[in-house]
């Protein structure tokens, strides 16, 4: 490979990136658009569930209980009904998620007998919703028998009983059990593929298109040069885009990030190889720009967002599922993200991810340099 010649085709591409307002609305927009998005946009943080209440007896030692659903931040109190009629409408409205209804004779009969049911209705469209809601519900009754427990024991000068083992719990690495802390490294793989691809699935389509194929197969550039002057510059936009995106994690939506900037840097260097190779290598399959882009969207978004480990955790999914997974590049980047954020993970740590993102970087390069004929065929 000659320097000369792979400056001269990225100083081309460089000059077609600066004319072609697509190119450049996708390398400088489309990452603040995506961090925003879905920085703010999603969240696997269940607060603030609506409940509508239907107090069947209207004591003080039943709104004791309502006011511990409206004290906790799970729960957000919206309606109080009046019978177990306007309780389903307000679910079937969706004006609430959660239903709670207190019995009549709550207060006598916990008196009398200790315990007393306490039914909570649940729309279960959203399974996932119904179920931790179901258990933040279960915590807050819970807590209120146990303190009516104590506070009857005292009464009656009996001894409270402590717990035979209690828990202490400590939370490593998301200490504040923040979603978003978890979203956003995988949003930065999310961000680098799109974009990279992207880019680079324009590049040889393009010439296809303004039908300056030809001239470019009449140089002595040989394939290899081609496909590292036409990668270079998008090698330095996308380094651009993970260092703004890095700026917006941190400082923006502030993230922890406790690893190092160079083990960073290093690896997003790989992972932009192997989403730029890739995009190279649609370029050169398809010849219209709008179907290239087409399929770098299909091969780069769906796979980071489903089987990367980003939305859905790899490890609760079918074992065949799980096997495909290992041929997604993004799930190794993801992987090394999340590790280097919020563990601080370094190199030693990281070995295996970053070893398997190597192989497949050697691999997309090496097909994405073979791609690539001299030929108008």
């Amino acid at each position: 490979m000659k320097a000369r010649r792979i400056k001269a085709i990225a100083k081309k591409e460089l000059i077609q990136v600066r004319r072609d307002p697509r190119s450049l609305m996708i390398a400088l927009l489309m990452p603040l658009m995506q961090m925003t998005l879905l920085g703010y946009g999603v969240s696997l943080d269940i607060k603030h569930i609506p409940v509508c209440t239907f107090d069947r007896e209207a004591s003080e030692r039943s709104e004791a209980l309502l006011k511990r659903f409206q004290a906790s931040i799970y729960f957000s109190i919206v309606e109080a009904v009046g019978s177990y009629g306007a309780l389903k409408d307000a679910l079937d409205y969706g004006r609430c998620k959660i239903g709670v209804v207190i019995p009549p004779h709550f207060s006598e009969r916990l008196v009398d007998l200790g315990t007393i049911p306490v039914q909570i209705i649940l729309d279960a469209t959203d399974d996932n919703t119904a179920n931790i809601g179901l258990g933040y519900a279960q915590d807050v009754v819970e807590g209120f028998s146990s303190d009516i427990q104590a506070l009857t024991s005292q009464r009656q000068g009996a001894i409270p009983q402590n717990a035979p083992a209690v828990v202490q719990s400590r939370v490593w690495f998301n200490e504040d059990l923040n979603s978003r802390n978890f979203v956003i490294p995988g949003v930065v793989a999310m961000v680098l593929a799109l974009v990279g691809a992207q880019l680079t699935s324009l590049t040889i389509s393009r010439e296809w298109e303004r039908g300056t194929m030809e001239v470019l197969i009449s140089t002595p550039v040989t394939p290899t040069e081609l496909m590292v002057g036409k990668i270079l510059p998008y090698f330095a936009i996308g380094l651009l885009d993970a260092a703004f995106c890095l700026a917006l994690a941190v400082f923006w939506f502030e993230a922890p990030f406790r690893g190092a900037l160079a083990t960073l840097f290093f690896t997003t260097s790989l992972f932009l190889v192997v989403v730029l190779g890739v995009g190279y290598l649609i370029s050169v399959t398809v010849r219209s720009q709008l179907g290239a882009s087409q399929l770098a969207l299909l091969v780069t978004l769906l796979p980071t967002n489903l089987l990367s480990g980003f939305t859905f955790p790899i490890d609760q999914m079918p074992w065949p599922v799980q096997a495909i997974t290992y041929l997604v590049h993004s799930r190794y980047y993801v992987t090394i993200l999340k590790a280097v954020f919020l563990k601080g993970a370094g190199l030693i740590e990281l070995a295996e991810p970053i070893s398997l993102l190597a192989l497949y970087a050697a691999v997309v390069a090496f097909l994405a340099a073979r791609a690539f004929r001299k030929t108008l065929d």
